[in-house]
C-alpha cells in the first residue's frame, strides 16, 4: 500500500486524498493488472539498454558504464504550477545573463557593494580572455538548466544553476518517447504538453545567435570530447535530432579566419558551435596547452566575431556555489524585482561566523564544494558516519573558502513503480531553458531525477539516482 512519509507528497494529500494533478493517472493505473505493469517495467529497461542510454561513472574500477534507472510513473505538474515556475525561471535566467555580461565589463554589481570582489578573484571559472568582449547577440547562457526542489504545495526553491554545459535533456526526451511507446492510451486521455520539439527549438535558438556576418542558413555543429565522455550519448543524440554535425576537436581547424569542419566535400565553415567541452580544453593556444579536445586558435576567431560558441566561455562563473548564495541580490540588482523563486538558505564557509555555525552543526547540514558538480565531493550530514564528519571537518578548517553549507531539505516525493506497487521517493527537477536574441523559451517539464533508494535524498545519476518522465498538464 502506498504510504507517504512526513514530507510533501506530490500525489496524495495528508488525508490520503489524491491531488488533482494525479487524479486521471491514478484512475488509469488502478485499472491495470500488476502482471501488465511488471511487463512494461521490464520492457522499459530493455528499451533503454537497446538504445544505449547509459552514464559513465568516474573513479570506479568496475561498472564504469551504467544503465540509468528509469521509472515509468510520471511526475505530474499542473498548468497553474508550471506558469508560476516559468515566470520565476525566466526572471532568474535573465538576471544570470545580465550578471555575466556585467562581470566581464564594468562590474557594476561589485562597485555597488552587492557582491564582494573576492568572489570573482577566487573563482576558478573566471576567464580574463572574456573581459570587454560581448558574444554575438549579447547571449552568454544559450542553454541553461535550473535545478528546482519542492518542499510544499507552493514552495519551490532553486537548488543550483547550471549555466556552463547543462546535461540531461536527452534523457528527458527519451523518457517521453519511451512512455508514449509503452502507454499511448495515456496520452489520449490525459492532456500533456509535448517536449519532442526541443531539438527543433534548440536548433532555431542557436541559429538565431549566429554572428552578424553570417550569410544564409547558419551552420550549427556539436563539439564533443568523444565517446569516453559521460554525456556522449546526449551529444550524439542532440546532433542527430537537430540535423547538426557531431564533431570532435580533430575534425575542426582554423582557416581564413573561420573555424571549419571536415566534411566529404572538404572543410566547411561553422557559424555556431554548441560545445560540450569545458573551457579549459577549448583552445590549447589560450588555455590548457596539452588539450587535444579543442581547436587551436578558436578563441581568436571567437573574439573577432567569426563564430558563436554556446555556451559562451566564462559562463561557469555563474555555476559557482559561492555565486549562487548571492543570487537573491543578483536577481534584484538586474531586474529590479524580488526573486520569484527563492534560494535555499546558504552559509558561505569563507565567512568566519558562517564557518563556526557550520562546524557546530555539521551533522545536520549538507556541505558542497564551491566548484563541485554531479553529487561528488559533498557531505550529507544526517547520513554521514562519525569518521566522515571528522574528515570533512578537517577539510573545512583547511580550506573554508572551498565550501558552502545548506540545511537538509525535506524534498518532495513522487511515486515510483516497485514490486510491491507505488512507493514514494524524493525528487528534484531540471527544466531546460533556451536563450537567444529572440527571447527565452522553456520546455514544459524538464528532467525529473529520483532517488531510487527509500529514504535517500541523493538524486544524481552518478550517485545511484534514476529519472522519470515529467508531465506538465495543459489547461
Amino acid at each position: 500500500m502506498y504510504a507517504p512519509d512526513a514530507t510533501f507528497d506530490e500525489m496524495r494529500a495528508g488525508d490520503g486524498a489524491v491531488r488533482p494533478a494525479y487524479r486521471d493517472y491514478l484512475n488509469w493505473y488502478e485499472d491495470q493488472e500488476s502482471r501488465f505493469l511488471m511487463g512494461k517495467h521490464r520492457d522499459a529497461e530493455i528499451a533503454f539498454r537497446r538504445t544505449g542510454i547509459t552514464f559513465n561513472v568516474y573513479g570506479e574500477d568496475e561498472a564504469e558504464e551504467r544503465l540509468i534507472p528509469f521509472d515509468m510513473v510520471p511526475r505530474i505538474i499542473t498548468a497553474a504550477e508550471w506558469r508560476r515556475l516559468t515566470r520565476g525561471i525566466e526572471q532568474r535566467v535573465s538576471a544570470l545573463n545580465a550578471f555575466i555580461h556585467d562581470l566581464y565589463h564594468r562590474q557594476e554589481i561589485v562597485r555597488a557593494g552587492r557582491i564582494p570582489q573576492r568572489v570573482l578573484r577566487d573563482n576558478a571559472a573566471w576567464l580574463p580572455n572574456m573581459v570587454g568582449f560581448t558574444p554575438p547577440g549579447g547571449v552568454y547562457t544559450h542553454v541553461v538548466g535550473i535545478d528546482l526542489v519542492r518542499t510544499g504545495p507552493d514552495e519551490f526553491y532553486v537548488l543550483e544553476d547550471n549555466a556552463r554545459t547543462p546535461s540531461g535533456v536527452s534523457y528527458m526526451l527519451q523518457n517521453r518517447e519511451t512512455m508514449m511507446a509503452m502507454f499511448p492510451e495515456l496520452f489520449t486521455r490525459i492532456p500533456v504538453c509535448p517536449v519532442s520539439d526541443y531539438p527543433r527549438r534548440l536548433a532555431k535558438s542557436l541559429a538565431a545567435c549566429a554572428p552578424s556576418g553570417t550569410s544564409g542558413r547558419p551552420t550549427v555543429a556539436v563539439l564533443t570530447p568523444g565517446i569516453y565522455n559521460s554525456a556522449y550519448y546526449e551529444h550524439a543524440f542532440l546532433a542527430d535530432q537537430m540535423g547538426a554535425e557531431l564533431v570532435e576537436g580533430s575534425d575542426l581547424r582554423v582557416t581564413d579566419g573561420r573555424v571549419a569542419m571536415r566534411t566529404t566535400r572538404g572543410y566547411e565553415p561553422v557559424d555556431v558551435l554548441y560545445r560540450r567541452v569545458d573551457d579549459e580544453y577549448l583552445d590549447p593556444l589560450t588555455f590548457n596547452p596539452d588539450s587535444i579536445l579543442g581547436v587551436p586558435g578558436i578563441m581568436d576567431v571567437y573574439r573577432a566575431g567569426g563564430i558563436t560558441i554556446a555556451n559562451a566561455p566564462g559562463t561557469g562563473v555563474a555555476d559557482d556555489k559561492a555565486i549562487y548564495s548571492f543570487m537573491p541580490e543578483i536577481v534584484e540588482f538586474y531586474t529590479g524585482e524580488k526573486p520569484l523563486l527563492p534560494n535555499v538558505e546558504t552559509w558561505r564557509c569563507a565567512d568566519r561566523e558562517s564557518l563556526a555555525y557550520v562546524l557546530d552543526n555539521l551533522a545536520d547540514l549538507v556541505v558542497k564544494e564551491v566548484h563541485g558538480s554531479g553529487g561528488y565531493g559533498m557531505l550529507i550530514g544526517p547520513a554521514a558516519s562519525r569518521r566522515e564528519l571528522a574528515r570533512f571537518r578537517r577539510k573545512l578548517e583547511a580550506r573554508p573558502e572551498n565550501y558552502i553549507a545548506q540545511p537538509t531539505l525535506s524534498l518532495s516525493t513522487c511515486p515510483i513503480f516497485s514490486r510491491s506497487g507505488l512507493a514514494p521517493r524524493h525528487v528534484d527537477l531540471r527544466p531546460f531553458v533556451l536563450v537567444s536574441p529572440d527571447g527565452i523559451e522553456i520546455v514544459p517539464g524538464g528532467l525529473t531525477r529520483v532517488a531510487m533508494r527509500k529514504g535517500s535524498l541523493v538524486v544524481n545519476s552518478s550517485q545511484g539516482g534514476g529519472t522519470k518522465d515529467t508531465w506538465v498538464l495543459k489547461d
